[in-house]
């Protein structure tokens, strides 16, 4: 399933549901204490915390965002990118747990040719915040999930905010198994790379500040009303729909990881790590995802400098350039084939 489809799935199943769709907000978010739209709900913050009335009761967007805190992990795992899709519907004081759980439910398991994406029931874990009874008994009775595959996990997890001062509240996280040839058995608490998070329903009904670390903030009172505020990152859920290995080989990004190959006459082929070749795969994947993360980001009016937003841009293109002449390529490269594969 090609990655525009997941997304037009997506919006479509949350508008036939009463959701107005919005669009992408700019990359560059105008609350001053971010860099960047990190989040799906960034855009959403006035309506979540209260500060201005909502034109709608319930919305759904795909959301352009870029975080670089992970970006030394880029190409070396399975999910990791500075710009990435978020897939997010929101409730501004109308439904709540139930509704965004059966929501969620119906869209991933259900047949791809009714409309959803058709992951295997039995295949799905989730995670649920350590004191959230209420969201376990949901899960079990909305979605038929025994106790088994539900596991409890503490701030660090399943609690959600921006890292600023504002919204937040707990959250469940939505998993697919990837099966054993990917990793461990024992849920998402042990292995992470088999058990694969796609979609985060954020249950924000609390107001925050003092944030130190994911963990570490104090809970000062509670919002206007009880939303919804979910992300699923349409990159991940392409890869698995698309059957490869990383999100780096979805169809918007691996044109790009074989240009790159063409220019150095190297070749992709997902070696594993220490065997030759995987240093070239790590930087083949890491020009798709900057070079993708750059353009995007030069779209939304931010240049290329020493400070701030800029210099994050400068980052990115010196990291790409980086990685083509460890490939081998020194001579300039900029080429309109990888701008059109964006």
């Amino acid at each position: 399933m090609e990655t525009a489809e997941i997304r037009r799935r997506f919006l479509n199943h949350f508008e036939r549901e009463g959701h107005t769709v919005v669009p992408s907000a700019s990359l560059v978010s105008p609350d001053p204490t971010l860099l960047f739209t990190v989040a799906g709900m960034v855009p959403f913050i006035p309506y979540l915390t209260g500060r201005e009335t909502p034109p709608y009761k319930r919305a759904a967007s795909v959301q352009k965002c870029v975080r670089t805190l992970d970006i030394d992990e880029v190409g070396k795992t399975t999910r990791h990118g500075t710009f990435f899709q978020m897939n997010g519907n929101f409730s501004f004081g109308d439904y709540f747990k139930e509704g965004a759980i059966a929501y969620a439910w119906d869209l991933i398991t259900k047949p791809q040719s009714d409309g959803g994406y058709g992951f295997d029931p039995d295949k799905i874990w989730v995670t649920v915040y350590q004191q959230d009874d209420e969201a376990a008994a949901l899960w079990n009775r909305v979605a038929d999930i025994p106790y088994e595959r539900i596991q409890r996990r503490g701030k660090k997890d399943n609690y959600w905010h921006t890292g600023q001062p504002g919204p937040g509240g707990p959250c469940s996280e939505i998993y697919v198994d990837r099966g054993p040839e990917y990793g461990r058995d024992g849920g998402p608490i042990v292995d992470e790379d088999r058990f694969l998070e796609i979609w985060n329903l954020v249950f924000m009904q609390e107001a925050v500040t003092e944030v130190k670390a994911k963990d570490d903030f104090r809970v000062v009172g509670d919002l206007p009303n009880k939303n919804i505020d979910t992300g699923m990152g349409l990159e991940r859920v392409a890869f698995l729909l698309q059957g490869v290995e990383n999100m780096y080989e979805i169809d918007q990004m691996m044109p790009v990881i074989e240009r790159a190959a063409e220019l150095s006459g190297k070749k992709y082929g997902r070696h594993a790590k220490g065997d030759p070749g995987y240093d070239d795969d790590v930087r083949m994947r890491v020009i798709a995802d900057h070079v993708r993360s750059a353009l995007m980001l030069i779209g939304d009016g931010v240049a290329p400098s020493n400070e701030a937003r800029g210099y994050v841009v400068r980052r990115l293109l010196r990291r790409s350039v980086r990685a083509m002449r460890l490939l081998g390529v020194d001579e300039p490269v900029a080429d309109v084939t990888l701008a059109q594969v964006l």
